[in-house]
């Protein structure tokens, strides 16, 4: 009897502790990296969001390494966090630490990378395939037309689904003309970890298997795009040669006001991690949130929300980064 009574109180005070955690939850963000400016935006932008509504966030960051990355979450998971988001830098290693999340009943968000063959409660992305068919779709508009046009090609990691369906979407727009002849890949290749200086040893070697007659490097994101530029500049290319990129970094801005890459996907960073802030807290306070797709990771159909993305050069800069507030004019110059 004395045991049962002695408990009430331990009883009442773990309720009053779930309770306050709902009220005030705790998110655990755990990013593949903070190298990349990007990176650093959304991290700051989810942080102040969540903040404003409540929330703690816990930052990690796994510097491109899985099993670190693994030893995040799972330390997120012992300190008890209400909710996971996580970026992952694989999203096949991620398997584990997701399924010691859903053990301890703590929900899970992929965020921008989908996290495969596991129980996930929501992904927040970009519509990824839509960033492929704008870097293919601007391509595709510039090529000669008078004769077959020579590309290289520069996917993004292999680890990172997301480098999946950016090609998917370029393959939508550049597959048809591959297929009869109007262009013609002279290389492509991975670039390991979206490191620029593989996208640089991706576009060295294409040069030297190919030689300099190249109309335009379809990359699939700016930090190689940058290191694509750097190898072209050094063999006297660079602004001859159309180059794609995604993600609006600084540097790349720069590059698009010289003339040295032609355009970038531009992904509004502030409105998905605001709103993957939003639907994280709603999570953990046991709400829903309404999801106008699903993606299936090989587990289950995923619930899914995608932002729309913007295509971006000298042209619609002002207009967009500018505007947006995402840079300002003065960093450009």
């Amino acid at each position: 009897m004395k045991t049962r009574l002695a408990s009430v109180p331990l009883l009442l005070a773990l309720a009053a502790s779930a309770f306050a955690s709902k009220e005030k939850p705790v998110i655990g963000l755990s990013l593949d990296t903070l190298k990349e400016e990007r990176w650093q935006r959304d991290r700051d932008t989810f942080t102040a969001e969540a903040q404003k509504l409540g929330a703690t966030v816990i930052v990690q960051s796994a510097n491109s390494d899985d099993t670190r990355q693994v030893r995040d979450v799972e330390s997120l998971i012992s300190r008890g966090v209400d909710v996971l988001v996580i970026v992952p830098h694989n999203g096949g290693a991620m398997t584990r630490a997701v399924k010691s999340a859903n053990e301890a009943k703590i929900p899970v968000i992929a965020y921008d990378r989908l996290i495969m063959n596991c129980s996930i409660d929501y992904y927040l992305t970009f519509d990824n395939v839509k960033v492929g068919e704008a870097q293919g779709g601007y391509a595709a508009a510039r090529l000669p037309k008078d004769r077959k046009a020579r590309i290289v090609r520069i996917y993004g990691a292999p680890t990172d689904n997301n480098a999946k369906m950016f090609k998917q979407g370029q393959d939508n727009i550049l597959g048809p003309l591959i297929k009869s002849g109007k262009i013609d890949v002279i290389h492509e290749d991975w670039a390991l970890d979206w490191k620029p200086e593989n996208g640089k040893k991706i576009m060295n070697a294409a040069i030297t298997r190919a030689g300099r007659n190249i109309d335009a490097v379809v990359v699939s994101n700016d930090g190689t795009a940058g290191g694509a530029i750097q190898a072209l500049l050094e063999e006297g290319l660079a602004g001859q040669v159309l180059v794609t990129g995604q993600d609006a970094d600084l540097a790349a801005c720069q590059r698009i006001l010289r003339g040295t890459q032609s355009m970038t996907v531009y992904k509004p960073l502030k409105n998905l991690a605001t709103l993957a802030a939003r639907v994280a807290v709603d999570v953990a306070q046991g709400r829903k949130p309404a999801a106008a797709a699903v993606l299936d990771n090989g587990v289950k159909k995923v619930p899914s929300i995608f932002e729309k993305v913007i295509s971006v050069d000298k042209e619609n800069l002002t207009a967009t980064v500018i505007a947006d507030g995402f840079h300002k004019a003065e960093d450009l110059r």
